[in-house]
């Protein structure tokens, strides 16, 4: 687990090898203005809490990064944005993707995995929403494919660095980039159905290990495990952060981190959390 940023703000800070030039944090629910059940640091806009405290909780996350965090429209999909200086907060995709200094990739989360890529250069960082329907490429309700959020995160890297999405350049671009996940619902707290199972090993038949039966029927889904699969089922072997052991999981720690999965039927909604990654 990171250790909390030197500051105002207890944020996290990646403990991982990032080239020189790249920045990352993750942010936690304290730091921030906002009232409960939205204490403190919501960086949520659609989640009920007041306007004015998202505002001024963004304010602060700018102000402590040095550098414009651009917030997305989350939608569980796999459309990875490629962000500009006068990139606006709002567009539609669950990754996003920079070359330039002055912005950071931002993604939202409260349970779903925040997943960071640095490209060994430093010339190129990204961060994606990975939940189990983008992990799965699975959308709203689509077939699950081989191709999900992680899968076009790469992709995009690829372009980006000038090459093409499959053969050779994808294969080195993948062996010189470094990732990073976040914390998010753990292995002890994440039940699915069947259908979740299915719908992963539809496309990698070791996402099997991934998961746990119970009594039920139901099952326990390890999430991080089944990003690390796909992750290195792509050639990506540099990877750091979350390894679903306990201190990552965001339900079983309501002092430190936001759970939709702890909190959003007992209390109706709850906040947003963000990973950010950026260059200089």
């Amino acid at each position: 687990m990171p250790k909390p940023e030197a500051g105002a703000a207890p944020w996290l800070v990646p403990d991982w090898p990032a080239p020189p030039g790249v920045h990352a944090v993750f942010t936690t629910r304290s730091g921030g203005v906002s009232a409960p059940p939205f204490d403190s640091c919501n960086l949520g806009d659609h989640v009920r809490d007041e306007p004015a405290a998202v505002a001024a909780n963004r304010a602060r996350l700018a102000q402590a990064l040095g550098v414009r965090p651009v917030f997305l429209q989350q939608v569980h999909g796999t459309e990875v944005l490629e962000l500009k200086p006068d990139t606006p907060d709002g567009a539609v995709a669950d990754a996003c993707l920079g070359t330039q200094p002055g912005v950071a990739c931002t993604v939202m989360v409260a349970d779903c995995l925040p997943v960071l890529f640095a490209h060994r250069s430093g010339r190129v960082v990204a961060a994606a929403h990975a939940g189990w329907r983008g992990l799965a490429g699975t959308g709203t309700g689509g077939a699950p494919s081989a191709v999900g959020v992680l899968e076009t995160t790469l992709q995009a890297l690829v372009r980006a660095l000038g090459g093409e999405s499959d053969g050779s350049s994808a294969a080195q671009v993948a062996a010189d980039t470094v990732v990073w996940l976040g914390p998010c619902i753990g292995p002890a707290a994440f039940e699915v159905g069947t259908e979740v199972r299915d719908a992963f090993v539809a496309t990698l038949p070791d996402a099997a290990q991934a998961f746990q039966a119970q009594p039920s029927g139901q099952l326990m889904a390890n999430l991080p495990l089944l990003a690390r699969q796909r992750l290195a089922a792509m050639g990506i072997r540099q990877l750091h952060g979350n390894d679903g052991s306990a201190p990552w999981c965001t339900v079983s720690d309501p002092g430190r981190f936001f759970s939709h999965r702890r909190d959003a039927a007992r209390l109706g909604s709850t906040g947003r959390m963000a990973a950010c990654i950026w260059r200089d």
